[in-house]
């Protein structure tokens, strides 16, 4: 069962990714993604951590909340 959760949580992971519009946008460069992310963890690292999280946060959101209006892809 724990594979199965650990299965699913990475293809939602993925589905982020690709809802994010990244995928497109680098044109499937998978080495640029991992940069991205890698990018994101040493701003998460820094001293403006809370200020990088609330805004990540209030974006993530707002897109969520557009996708669900039908607003975007």
């Amino acid at each position: 069962m724990k594979r199965r959760e650990r299965t699913r949580h990475l293809i939602e992971l993925g589905g982020l990714v690709v809802k994010a519009g990244i995928v497109e946008l680098v044109d499937d460069d998978r080495a640029v993604i991992l940069g991205l992310l890698v990018e994101a963890a040493v701003r998460l690292r820094g001293d403006s951590r809370e200020q990088v999280l609330t805004l990540w946060r209030r974006r993530g959101r707002r897109a969520f909340a557009e996708a669900a209006d039908g607003k975007s892809e």
